[in-house]
């Protein structure tokens, strides 16, 4: 590993699942971390994970991160400021605007604080679900404001970097109009969804596949938080729904009329701006190119899919994107792999030549 870029003591106030996976990526270099929390419970729990050590009286952090619910962040990031004047000060909260405007009006000394918001995280929290791996390659964004010294803004750039993420600078009203469509709202569409099947039959819920599980799988998130997440980005998100009614209900008119004159023409712009929309999503480190998928089918035994991993390793491929779906009763699951499109011919070869079943 290489040498880290963060010096000094780390502080990390709050041992859920973003504070504890700071820990964690940080003590991989063998830096000291002191990890705290309100609940004596959750932050024991995350020092015996290895997220890092109890405090001390003498602690004299050089940088201190806030990962705390968004409604607490602003009052805990101004005690942080006070109690440790030569620190430098962030905060991972998932909306920027609302806790710079608190401590504004609060007239916390902002000379030493960097709002950052790393875009990773897990459907369950907590220092259980935390992982030293979990910013590998995922937008940190640090939100840089006029006068603030640069080295400040780049202390936590260097937190970003040897955690495995991508800094991306962005001021905090930018940041929170786009996590409002790019997190915000797809919570609240694959949690209306889910609804939906909350009434279902087991008939019905027994035919599902990578269609609705794909849409439904943050719909398990923490409530709790997202009230708190919601309430502190309501109005952009509020915005975009109303966009995505508007859509929706042109949809439903077509449906209601299918027979009608440009009914379909409407469903099927609809779905190719979909398509759309969806070609503009970057890619693996950023890039913005589309990958080719591989249907291996599974046999339903203990080790299978350990054993595919490996192959895929020992021939040189690199996974893109995994998707795995199992069928209540069936006895093969089946692994779809996203990779480069230069190398789906080799990989199907290589599978076969191996033994594995390619679907198609």
């Amino acid at each position: 590993m290489t040498e880290a870029r963060v010096r000094g003591t780390t502080r990390i106030v709050g041992s859920g699942l973003l504070g504890a996976s700071v820990g964690l990526g940080l003590r991989q270099y063998g830096l000291d971390v002191v990890v705290t929390d309100a609940s004596r419970t959750a932050a024991r729990l995350a020092v015996e994970y290895g997220a890092g050590r109890e405090p001390r009286a003498d602690d004299a952090p050089s940088l201190i991160v806030v990962a705390v619910p968004p409604d607490a962040t602003a009052e805990v990031v101004a005690a942080e400021l006070a109690a440790f004047p030569e620190a430098i000060v962030t905060d991972v909260a998932s909306v920027k605007a609302a806790p710079l405007a608190e401590l504004t009006a609060a007239g916390a000394d902002l000379a030493r604080y960097v709002g950052s918001h790393p875009l990773a995280g897990r459907e369950r929290g907590g220092p259980i679900s935390a992982r030293a791996d979990l910013f590998l390659g995922r937008p940190w964004v640090v939100c840089p404001r006029p006068g603030l010294a640069r080295e400040s803004v780049s202390a936590v750039e260097a937190l970003a970097l040897d955690l495995g993420a991508t800094p991306v600078e962005m001021d905090a009203s930018a940041h929170d109009e786009s996590v409002a469509l790019v997190s915000h709202t797809p919570q609240l569409v694959s949690t209306l969804m889910a609804r939906r099947l909350a009434g279902s039959t087991d008939a019905a819920l027994g035919l599902a596949g990578g269609g609705v599980r794909d849409v439904t799988r943050i719909a398990s998130s923490d409530p709790a938080l997202w009230v708190q997440i919601l309430s502190a980005n309501a109005a952009t998100v509020a915005s975009i729904l109303r966009a995505y009614r508007n859509d929706l209900d042109e949809v439903i008119g077509a449906l209601e009329n299918i027979d009608e004159p440009g009914s379909r023409r409407a469903l099927a712009e609809t779905l190719a701006g979909g398509n759309a929309g969806v070609a503009r999503l970057p890619g693996k480190h950023g890039q913005d190119r589309r990958f080719a998928s591989v249907v291996v089918l599974i046999d339903d035994r203990p080790g299978q899919l350990g054993r595919l991993f490996a192959e895929l390793g020992e021939l040189g491929i690199n996974i893109e994107d995994f998707r795995m779906e199992h069928s209540p009763g069936a006895q093969i699951g089946i692994a779809e792999i996203a990779v480069v499109p230069e190398a789906l011919a080799r990989t199907v070869e290589d599978l076969t030549e191996r033994g594995w079943r390619i679907a198609g």
